[in-house]
């Protein structure tokens, strides 16, 4: 009976450990494909106006899947309202303006310098991550989590630095790029938090209802067009909101529960490998051995990291 006991909290523990990082590998899949989807999107649209609709109709199908767990539910299996204290409010505020923040600057970056000095200082986002969650998580990292970390930025820094151009006539678009990395990091780190309260579709509801009311006004003012106007352009904001946003940004935020903001970040340096094979694949886009060896950096560094005593932790709960 011991020796049954002790398989089952031995299976328990590793599918505990196993499933979110099983979960945040499949995130990066469909968030690599952000890249392709808005590319097609805004052959019509502008960046705000796809994120705008992004946004919108994520929130349409994140209601629709409550609604239908609802229904589903008999009375005698429906678990009790969730009570919003005012510092929850806050805090899912804080994700969502977090969220729309780095989105926002990202896109509006790629208009005022080049796309690789966009990727390389919005790939910082592990450092401010680890740097975060050291001062205002208390999280403590070992020596082979900042190796990891170490290795793994260098690694997709060096996939853009061929492409690097500095110019103070991109400063401002840098120091975009800067900031987004900075909001990303604050986002996980803020999702972090919340996923010892709220469930994966609350937190990303509040960020589509929030991210869609912001963007809102800026499209209206600074685009021409809000929505697609072919069939092909709605096919490209439908599968952004429903691939990147639903299913990428859900099980994201699902992995929190278990993966510090510090490891999903640097797991998150596997979405620019990620981008590069899939152009590769679909758009001809030529890779170097150069790039090829960068990638093994990348996997490198985020193997160190994962495998380090620093991975994983038990969410505390929001004070």
């Amino acid at each position: 009976m011991t020796h049954k006991l002790s398989q089952v909290k031995q299976s328990w523990r590793f599918s505990a450990d196993v499933l979110p990082l099983m979960a945040m590998l499949a995130a990066i899949v469909a968030l690599s494909l952000a890249a392709i989807f808005i590319k097609l999107s805004e052959r019509e649209l502008g960046p705000f106006a796809t994120i705008f609709n992004r946004f919108w109709v994520a929130y349409v199908v994140l209601w629709i899947g409550q609604e239908w767990r609802s229904f589903r539910s008999s009375k005698e299996e429906a678990t009790q309202p969730i009570e919003y204290t005012r510092r929850d409010q806050l805090w899912l505020v804080a994700a969502a303006l977090m969220f729309w923040g780095c989105i926002a600057l990202w896109a509006w970056s790629l208009t005022r310098t080049e796309v690789a000095n966009s990727t390389l200082l919005h790939n910082l986002t592990p450092l401010f991550t680890t740097l975060g969650g050291w001062l205002l998580l208390h999280q403590q990292f070992d020596r082979r989590f900042l190796l990891g970390l170490l290795v793994a930025m260098v690694g997709a820094g060096a996939l853009g630095v061929g492409d690097l151009q500095l110019s103070t006539a991109h400063l401002t678009g840098d120091l975009a790029s800067l900031f987004s990395a900075v909001f990303s990091a604050a986002n996980l780190m803020i999702i972090e938090k919340l996923r010892a309260k709220f469930s994966v579709n609350i937190i990303l509801q509040w960020c589509c209802f929030w991210g869609a009311i912001w963007t809102l006004p800026i499209v209206l003012l600074a685009e021409d067009r809000l929505f697609p106007i072919s069939a092909s352009g709605w096919v490209s904001v439908i599968c952004l909101a429903v691939v990147c946003q639903v299913l990428g940004q859900g099980l994201q935020a699902f992995s929190l529960k278990r993966l510090s903001s510090g490891l999903v970040g640097i797991l998150l340096l596997l979405d620019p490998v990620l981008a590069a094979l899939t152009a590769w694949v679909l758009f001809a886009e030529s890779l170097t051995l150069f790039k090829w060896s960068a990638f093994f950096v990348v996997l490198l560094g985020v193997y160190l990291a994962q495998s380090s005593g620093g991975a994983t932790h038990s969410t505390e709960a929001i004070e």
